[in-house]
């Protein structure tokens, strides 16, 4: 499997020192939080997307995804929704990332409308995805936290244009097992992000390893399936400020996965 991290961990932090610290810590790729407030989002032009492919290819790293932040179940009008998921795959499309990502944000519609709404609007958007050589993958997130309600509305639109993205921490805490929520993602999964908390009550982001989340259950259900994708450290310290540091920890967090991954091999 190839290791990834978010920027997320490193909020608005540019991007030569983000590739740096891809490289000296030995990451394959990043994931780029695409956030008016960080240096790529889709509001930048073309020469500084091309700039961004540039120090990216120097340096041997891969972009994995561009995260956007499209509510693909929220009430309202399609278009604008529409409009921000083409957006978002524009700039996968000209930085070379192979993912978009999307939030569900039903809130509180009952679950069949939010999916309905969520699934018209991924098999609307899923056949540009594809042209662009881009999949667009919908995150386990508040609405849809468990592999169950995400894999809901992916079997409604059942186009390899959309899939998963599977946050180890929203199903569990949605109480799903890994056991319980590999099978369920794998005919859709994108990839894997990991992170670990202290407890469903303190979700502050600590070290891999360091909390209480299911990580070396989860990379076991996917070596044993012989899934061969990508692990990628969400590290939420933009939302955290008193969280220590991300890049200190990036070393330890690499070796803390690898150890993973060869435990389980």
């Amino acid at each position: 499997m190839k290791l990834a991290f978010s920027t997320l961990g490193v909020p608005g932090l540019p991007i030569a020192d983000v590739v740096r610290l891809a490289a000296e810590n030995g990451y394959h790729g990043v994931e780029l939080r695409a956030h008016p407030e960080e240096p790529v989002h889709p509001g930048i032009g073309l020469h500084q997307r091309a700039d961004v492919v540039e120090e990216f290819k120097v340096a041997g790293v891969e972009i994995l995804t561009v995260a956007g932040y499209a509510r693909v179940a929220a009430p309202g009008d399609d278009e604008p929704v529409l409009d921000e998921i083409h957006s978002l795959l524009a700039l996968a499309r000209d930085l070379g990332a192979s993912y978009v990502r999307v939030f569900p944000g039903g809130g509180d519609q009952p679950a069949d409308e939010a999916d309905a709404v969520a699934a018209r609007r991924l098999a609307a958007a899923a056949p540009h995805a594809t042209d662009m050589g881009v999949r667009i993958l919908l995150e386990t997130h508040d609405s849809h936290r468990r592999g169950v309600d995400a894999a809901r509305v992916l079997g409604l639109v059942d186009h390899r244009g959309a899939g998963a993205l599977w946050d180890v921490m929203h199903t569990w805490l949605g109480s799903e097992d890994p056991v319980a929520t590999w099978p369920i993602l794998a005919p859709h999964l994108g990839y894997l992000q990991v992170k670990d908390i202290a407890s469903p009550d303190d979700t502050t982001p600590l070290a891999l390893g360091t909390g209480c989340l299911p990580l070396a259950e989860t990379v076991e259900q996917l070596s044993r399936a012989g899934w061969d994708g990508w692990l990628c450290w969400e590290y939420e310290k933009r939302w955290y400020e008193r969280a220590a540091d991300l890049p200190p920890l990036l070393e330890a967090g690499r070796d803390h996965l690898a150890r993973l991954l060869a435990q389980s091999a």
